[in-house]
């Protein structure tokens, strides 16, 4: 098999497969600084979310054939958002359990977000996971909120096992410090040990969690977490590190007016995987992810702005 290392090798062929949430999102545009105990002015929008269906709905409006695996719940939430992700092109595999998950993200003004999590029916997803499921997958993405808890980490864990003796490779977002430090450092890492992702995906305050470095040999520094590790920092350019190889930084795409960086990340490593997987270098890859991310970062919620 080609070196993990450099993706878009021909073993990358096939089905982008991604398997984590799909949740409502309750996205609160600030209009100004929170007034604790009273009225703020705020835009409220609710749409369709989750980093995984995020990431699956991206890449299948670039052009990739593209599949989700999540569990909602049997309730009219979930069969919308099954509906709606579907219409983007996704093959939607599912599990019911429970009730459907939504995400509160609160934006402020400059476009950052703080978010409250209820995963719900997210978290529930449970083995066996239909075989079937993988059928022609060349390509298994896996954000690390899949890992938060049981049964869905067994579960994610199963997966990983099985896409990589069918011959896919595996990649891993970070997700998150709040994440993080809930697992505690060393039980996130030797969660992401036992993945052993070919590509993993971080912004700059989970790489500084993890103690990976701006280049790949910086005197100690972790090592990163993947053979290949795309460390995304925002407007500043993002990093490429290979062990025993000079790191790249690629510049962002320029974007004059962010609003909401709302699923900026999942748009990104869409952009990225897609691109590696029909052949581009981790450059070019890079490239695409960051062009694809700045496509949301004017419009409420992970969607891109309208033409």
């Amino acid at each position: 098999m080609p070196s993990p290392a450099e993706p878009g090798t021909p073993h990358t062929q096939g089905v982008l497969v991604v398997a984590g949430d799909l949740v409502e999102d309750v996205v609160v545009w600030l209009a100004e600084p929170t007034r604790h105990a009273t009225d703020t002015a705020a835009r409220i929008v609710r749409s369709r979310g989750g980093s995984a269906a995020n990431v699956a709905a991206f890449a299948a409006g670039a052009g990739a054939a593209a599949r989700f695996i999540g569990c909602v719940g049997a309730d009219a939430a979930g069969d919308g958002l099954a509906q709606e992700l579907a219409s983007t092109g996704v093959d939607v595999r599912l599990q019911h359990a429970g009730t459907t998950g939504t995400v509160v993200l609160l934006v402020d003004p400059d476009g950052e977000r703080t978010m409250y999590p209820d995963r719900g029916a997210a978290a529930e997803l449970r083995r066996p996971v239909d075989p079937s499921w993988l059928d022609g997958a060349g390509w298994l993405h896996l954000p690390a909120y899949g890992l938060e808890r049981e049964p869905a980490r067994s579960a994610v864990v199963t997966l990983a096992d099985a896409a990589r003796e069918a011959g896919a490779g595996v990649s891993l977002d970070v997700s998150s410090t709040g994440l993080i430090e809930t697992l505690g450092l060393d039980h996130f890492r030797a969660l992401v040990a036992r993945l052993a992702p070919d590509i993993a995906f971080a912004n700059a305050d989970e790489a500084a969690l993890l103690g990976i470095g701006s280049v790949s040999d910086e005197t100690g520094a972790a090592a990163p977490p993947a053979p290949l590790t795309i460390v995304k920092r925002g407007a500043d350019p993002a990093d490429v590190l290979r062990p025993g190889r000079p790191a790249l930084h690629v510049p962002a795409t320029v974007v004059a007016d962010v609003r909401d960086a709302t699923g900026a990340g999942d748009a990104f490593a869409a952009g990225f995987l897609v691109q590696a997987m029909a052949g581009a270098d981790p450059r070019a890859a890079c490239v695409a992810g960051h062009a694809l991310a700045a496509s949301v970062l004017g419009s409420p919620g992970a969607s891109a702005a309208p033409d």
